[in-house]
């Protein structure tokens, strides 16, 4: 305002600065100096910065200055960018173009090009002043209540469903698959209501059909335009029904091509079949019998009309009711050799995008969104980086609301993504040093954010990406301080922040609620071999209440080699139980999957320790992550102060549960054939990359024992298998349990040594029995053994069982021997002596003892 004001009085008392030049050569010659300043002056201001004003009452045949604001944002920037292209001496500071306040709807996307491209010195900006929407949505109006007769319509809809016409665009009828009444996103009607979901009876790979249980009073003949929605693992696919055939209380279900092959041809995920824990959950949409709750919609493209049954709290006489009608609002397109450069957005919110895959090809994804295009399963398994991958899948990504490729230094800062269709913000390739910060991303149906290469469409998945023009990797690019909340609302596999190939990426203090599967992704490819990947951060996000329909999930979770790369300071917590989750345990906090490699995992904040490294490559490093992780650190992560408002806008959470892990002991024992035990150096190595303490490893003889929480079993199910034992065993029945707390009522010490002893029960079963026996009733039969072990400072004394084998875990204060301990379990306590006897009978040397040795103590590796 202040530079306005001066280049006005310049204006105006121009000639007053002129006329001393025809007075006295004094005056004149101090009038001149003064004069040539205020000109230089002036003429620095013009080359300090463009404005280009855009308005809701503009024109885009005005100037574009603030008395004459142009109409769009298209306008601007074609001006915008012909200032560039004449070198205008106005832009030497910049371009800002200036959006006033109001929602511009867009018919195609706005869309910037290298010509477009702005210096380090001359950047363009395209601010809001207020709240700005470019939106990609049509009104629908006109709205009146349905009183005929409408064939299908539910009884118990009858008087409460109100129609419209649909709009006309594109010289047809608007197809779309979101709406959006007052701001909400509505249903479209389906056949279970609210969270309710079916289970699916059968699913016949060669038919490429489904059987489904009929519902009461549905009608499933001679429906056309019908989806399907199936669960599958960790992603969902929708599919065309094509016809359906009923055969007593079942609906046989076969569906449009391309996507029927690709759903019963790709191995992963696919529909699951289990007595256990119930088969593939489904629901069935888009048609008027399923119209038959308050918020639900239907578009009839035969009658041209939609129907809408409306909210006891919406009104249709004057409810803003908006279809999306573009895919994209906003694109960023350079070249390899021409990027876009030096252009940022602030302020501007990005709502009502559409995505049409779906109803015209089906949505078959892999995993993180990315739908496959082609995939089966081989039929010899193993490829030449893989040798028992036995899976192909070529895959495509989804639109996005706004797509960068071929950028760097761009920017989105304090905008809004909300009411989207598929993906918010994309940043597919060819980026570099781009800034994503301070933004809400909010009711999106996919990912809020997906970055670098996944896989370009002619490539294989699980081939590493290793470009020869290094200019094509998303590069130093910065995701940070952005709310990430309900998200992946409609493609259930998608994520909060979806990573592919990149390097150098920082994600940080982001805070991310309300996703249906994981919060970050990290990484592509499957693959131990180094690729593209590498000094990656995601550190000091908040991620929480995530896994909402998902499973074989986690807060963050990575791929593939990263060398250098670094997940620390994050804090993990409450994920939801998933009511239709294939395998109801398989959920983890941090997850490390196929050829993770070289990362540094530290200072994670989890509740517990649930965490899964599933075939993970070499010098990964785990320290400190879990509960103790300290208080300074999880108050740290999330969002930083300035960016604290934004929490204002966290959705409200979905009323279920939230997962709690049992933290129980295992043990696991390993025997090696000829004693070829691994060096206690390759154990420790172990045990870094494994999350494991390497205290908590032992060995006696041909055999190393692992004490361990059993909410690392499942990984460790799979890594030891790298140790090349003869045998693994798990020792998970833990039938006999004494702690200090419990059986002395004394609180426990805060640091203590284990020491693991094992023998064998005699191989006689009616005396394993009695064993077992005496031990179940000890406390209350023999509470001399309680009061001995209390006296010795026993912490904990463990027995767990295996076949006839016995795992002793004495747990006692840190620096203390047990040879010092051991006494005082008899002191003064002849029963403790008695019962040592009984137990003689009972008990054996495992395979390797000498003669009359018993139990055999296992030490810790050095």
């Amino acid at each position: 305002m202040e530079r306005q004001i001066t280049i006005g009085m310049q204006h105006a008392n121009w000639k007053n600065y002129l006329l001393p030049l025809f007075v006295s050569p004094v005056i004149r010659q101090f009038s001149l100096f003064f004069g040539l300043l205020v000109i230089l002056n002036f003429l620095h201001f013009q080359a300090d910065a463009a404005d280009i004003y855009v308005a809701k009452n503009g024109s885009d045949t005005n100037i574009g200055n603030k008395d004459k604001p142009l109409g769009t944002l298209h306008a601007a920037i074609r001006k915008a960018r012909e200032l560039r292209r004449l070198n205008d001496a106005s832009i030497k500071g910049g371009i800002k173009i200036i959006i006033d306040k109001g929602v511009y709807q867009l018919f195609e996307p706005v869309v910037l090009r290298p010509e477009d491209s702005g210096t380090k010195d001359s950047p363009t900006e395209i601010v809001a002043t207020e709240k700005v929407v470019l939106s990609g949505g049509i009104k629908i109006t006109g709205w009146k209540k349905l009183t005929a007769a409408t064939l299908g319509l539910p009884k118990e809809s009858t008087g409460k469903v109100w129609v419209a016409d649909i709009p006309n665009f594109d010289g047809s009828d608007l197809l779309f698959r979101q709406l959006w009444v007052n701001g909400n996103k509505a249903t479209r009607a389906k056949n279970y209501n609210g969270d309710a979901m079916g289970r699916i009876l059968s699913w016949n790979k060669e038919t490429q059909t489904c059987k489904i249980p009929l519902q009461k009073n549905i009608n499933l003949a001679n429906i056309k335009g019908m989806e399907m929605l199936i669960h599958q693992w960790w992603a969902i696919a929708n599919l065309r029904v094509k016809s359906v055939k009923v055969v007593g209380n079942e609906a046989e279900l076969s569906f449009m091509q391309p996507e029927s092959r690709i759903q019963s041809e790709h191995p992963w995920p696919a529909p699951w079949i289990s007595d256990k824990t119930g088969n593939s959950a489904f629901y069935l949409s888009n048609a008027i019998q399923f119209l038959n709750e308050p918020g639900e919609w239907f578009e009839d493209l035969k009658n041209h009309k939609l129907y809408y049954w409306p909210k006891s709290s919406e009104n249709m006489l004057n409810a803003d009711v908006v279809a999306p009608s573009i895919e994209n609002l906003l694109k960023i397109e350079g070249t390899i050799d021409n990027p876009v450069s030096f252009v940022s957005f602030k302020g501007v919110s990005f709502a009502h995008s559409t995505w049409l895959r779906p109803s015209k090809f089906g949505h078959v994804p892999h995993q993180a969104g990315m739908y496959m295009l082609d995939a089966y399963k081989l039929k010899t398994p193993g490829t030449p980086d893989k040798a028992a991958l036995e899976n192909q899948a070529w895959v495509g990504r989804p639109a996005s609301a706004v797509e960068i490729t071929y950028a760097n230094h761009t920017s989105f800062e304090n905008c809004r993504f909300e009411h989207l269709a598929s993906t918010g913000l994309d940043y597919r390739k060819g980026t570099s040093d781009n800034v994503v910060k301070g933004n809400l991303f909010k009711d999106i149906g996919g990912s809020a954010i997906l970055i670098g290469t996944f896989s370009d469409e002619a490539t294989e998945v699980h081939l590493p990406y290793h470009p020869s023009d290094k200019r094509e990797i998303a590069t130093n690019d910065k995701i940070e301080n952005n709310l990430i909340t309900d998200v992946t609302n409609e493609d259930w596999g998608a994520v909060g922040i979806g990573a592919g190939y990149v390097q150098g990426i920082k994600i940080l203090h982001n805070e991310i609620s309300d996703v249906s599967y994981s919060g970050i992704s990290m990484g592509w490819g499957w693959t131990k071999t180094q690729n593209a990947m590498k000094n990656n951060t995601i550190s000091a996000n908040k991620i929480h209440h995530y896994g909402k329909h998902m499973y074989d999930v986690a807060g963050i979770y990575t791929l593939s080699a990263q060398p250098e790369s670094f997940i620390t300071e994050n804090v993990v917590d409450s994920i939801y139980k998933a009511p239709y989750a294939h395998l109801p345990e398989h959920w983890f906090y941090l997850y490390t999957d196929e050829g993770s490699s070289y990362f540094t995992i530290k200072n994670n904040w989890t509740p517990t320790e649930k965490y899964l490294q599933n075939a993970n490559g070499p010098d990964n490093l785990w320290d400190n992550n879990g509960p103790k992780v300290s208080q300074e650190i999880k108050q740290r992560a999330g969002l930083e102060k300035p960016f604290q408002h934004l929490l204002n806008e966290k959705a409200v959470y979905a009323n279920r549960g939230i997962n709690q892990a049992e933290d129980k002991s295992v043990v696991f024992e390993l025997i090696f054939r000829d004693n070829k035990l691994p060096a206690d150096k390759s154990m420790e190595v172990f045990a870094k990359e494994n999350n494991l303490l390497a205290s908590s490893i032992y060995k006696w003889n041909n055999r190393l024992v692992i004490y361990t929480s059993s909410l690392k079993v499942e990984s460790l199910q799979q890594t030891l298998k790298r140790l090349n034992a003869s045998e693994i065993k798990l020792y998970d029945n833990l039938f006999y349990d004494f702690t200090r707390e419990k059986n002395c009522g004394d609180k426990p010490v805060s640091e203590w040594d284990n020491i693991i002893l094992s023998a064998n029960l005699v191989d006689d079963e009616k005396m394993q029995n009695e064993y077992l026996d005496y031990h179940k009733t000890q406390f209350e039969k023999w509470p001399e053994i309680s009061k001995g072990f209390c006296n010795a400072e026993f912490q904990r004394l463990a027995i767990f069982k295996k076949d006839r084998q016995l795992m002793l875990i004495i747990s006692i204060p840190k620096g203390k021997k047990l040879d010092d301990l051991n006494p005082k379990t008899t002191l003064n306590n002849p029963k403790v002596d008695e019962w040592n006897a009984i137990m003689k009978k009972y008990q054996e040397g495992i395979e390797g003892t000498k003669p009359d040795e018993v139990w055999v103590f296992f030490k810790p590796i050095e």
